[in-house]
């Protein structure tokens, strides 16, 4: 028995001294930061789920107000929190070439060559040739998909709230880009049975695991066993889609121009190749093979329909508390669309500015995708401090922090719209607003969700207005299971025809 105790002691010992390695590695380099706890590092209340990954990060950027960075451990990872904008600008934008990575690897095999997760050259190649599926002349040929769904969309909540007008508003809104980006990428139509299938893929993509703490813990652990954080099914669904449009449309290109019909005129060259700043600039090029044309149409459906669906979600949300701010939404878009004989086209969308900057406050009080994070590519001293981030290790930046912060953001718990104004807008840091990303890496589908969103919210406001229903949350609690930003249970709201 005293065998078994003294073994047991000395396991836990030796366990303990592992997992906290690495916890004297700020300290060392006179860093501030939040006290580590073993194995969890300082992410405990989002490892154990009580918490959101980003609010656990605004916290700590909260509790360092005078810092211009901040050092933490994801698990046993060291990793360094910017505060400062001016770091935030030279790293992400000026120094982009030294932080090209998010740093998130897993296996090529399981989705990993997708334009969000790529690195490196892949990266590079990716994006400089799927930037023109974004193009402001792409969009306006993509707008009749949008708006014919933006019909039946009206159309099918008015069938509901005839029934019942308090309606879970995040539901609905889903439906919306479900049906939207699938329409614009790959030229499908959803019928009941698939929208099943998707819910279900939902539920895999955005559900946290614990293989993303796993992967902090040790990092490139999923790359080095060829691992994927997605299950097979997902893989499966996104393979035998991508397979099955190239089949439909022959394997050319059609006069859709989608995403898959740049795909395929791409995929007739067997390879792409990334353009070139430099003549003596080496080639980058990517084999266009099932696995890459799968990766990107798995990317294009799960940012394009979650993202603008969390963010309507909190926009209706937000408009129903406020009502003086929906009767001016509603008045802008009636008067936009009497001004366009009653037809949404695509200038008609720009017209609406005050819609956009309701959007945008939006996304200011509610970033869905937080906190942003870059690897370095080799040994980086941090502008204006004596810090210095090692080749490999990543940098993390909490965009609510900075949304929340009252220097750039006097009173930010109040929802105000006019943030957004071009007068108040135009003296404001470059960097103080990062919804999307910035820099060369920023989201490359952000002129799209603008677009889905602005039809979706201008279709629904000029049929029906939103008010709090008995099930509305006073305060909104994120949910810690969803890995982007989520109302916890949802948003119910009163839906009623004007």
């Amino acid at each position: 028995m005293l065998y078994f105790l003294v073994t047991f002691a000395s396991v836990l010992t030796l366990l303990y001294f592992y997992f906290t390695r690495t916890f004297n590695y700020w300290k060392n380099r006179n860093v501030p930061g939040p006290t580590p706890l073993p194995f969890v590092g300082n992410l405990k209340d989002s490892t154990l789920r009580r918490s959101h990954y980003a609010v656990v990060f605004k916290s700590i950027y909260d509790a360092y107000p005078n810092e211009k960075v901040v050092g933490v451990y994801r698990m046993t990872t060291p990793c360094l929190l910017l505060r400062d904008l001016d770091i935030i600008k030279q790293v992400m934008i000026k120094d982009f070439e030294l932080f090209l990575d998010r740093g998130v690897e897993f296996s090529k095999d399981g989705l990993g060559l997708n334009l969000f997760h790529a690195d490196g050259d892949t990266w590079k190649v990716l994006r400089s040739r799927f930037t023109p599926v974004f193009t402001s002349g792409k969009l306006r040929n993509m707008l009749y998909l949008m708006t014919e769904r933006g019909e039946h969309f009206v159309e099918y909540v008015d069938s509901l709230r005839a029934k019942k007008p308090e309606q879970p508003i995040n539901v609905l809104v889903q439906k919306f880009t479900m049906a939207t980006i699938s329409a614009c990428a790959f030229g499908m139509d959803l019928d009941k049975d698939m929208y099943q299938i998707l819910d279900k893929i939902d539920k895999m993509i955005f559900t946290q695991s614990y293989t993303r703490e796993l992967d902090m813990m040790f990092p490139g652990i999923m790359k080095k066993f060829n691992s994927s954080f997605f299950p097979k099914y997902v893989t499966s669904f996104f393979d035998n889609l991508a397979q099955t449009v190239v089949k439909q449309r022959g394997g050319l290109p059609t006069n859709r121009n989608d995403f898959m019909d740049l795909i395929l005129a791409l995929r007739q060259q067997k390879t792409i190749e990334g353009t070139k700043k430099l003549d003596n600039e080496k080639r980058r090029i990517v084999e266009l093979t099932d696995n890459v044309i799968a990766a990107q149409a798995f990317v294009f459906y799960a940012a394009g329909y979650e993202t603008s669906a969390s963010t309507m979600t909190f926009l209706f949300y937000e408009l129903a508390k406020h009502p003086e701010i929906q009767d001016k939404v509603i008045a802008e878009i009636d008067e936009v669309l009497k001004r366009h004989n009653g037809e949404m086209n695509y200038d008609c969308l720009n017209e609406m500015t005050y819609l956009q900057q309701v959007f945008d406050e939006t996304l200011r009080k509610y970033p869905i995708v937080d906190p942003l994070q870059r690897n370095a590519q080799a040994d980086y001293i941090i502008p204006g401090t004596n810090v210095t981030i090692k080749k490999g290790q990543t940098i993390l930046v909490s965009t609510s922090g900075i949304h929340y912060d009252p220097k750039y953001y006097p009173n930010p718990e109040k929802f105000d719209p006019d943030r957004f104004s071009p007068e108040n807008e135009k003296d404001r840091h470059s960097c103080a607003y990062l919804p999307f990303g910035t820099g060369p890496r920023n989201c490359i589908g952000m002129r799209f969700a603008k677009v889905q969103s602005r039809v979706c919210v201008a279709k629904f406001l000029s049929k029906f207005r939103v008010e709090p229903s008995q099930k509305t949350p006073t305060v909104l609690k994120y949910d810690p299971m969803r890995v982007v930003l989520s109302s916890k249970g949802g948003i119910h709201l009163n839906i009623l025809r004007r």
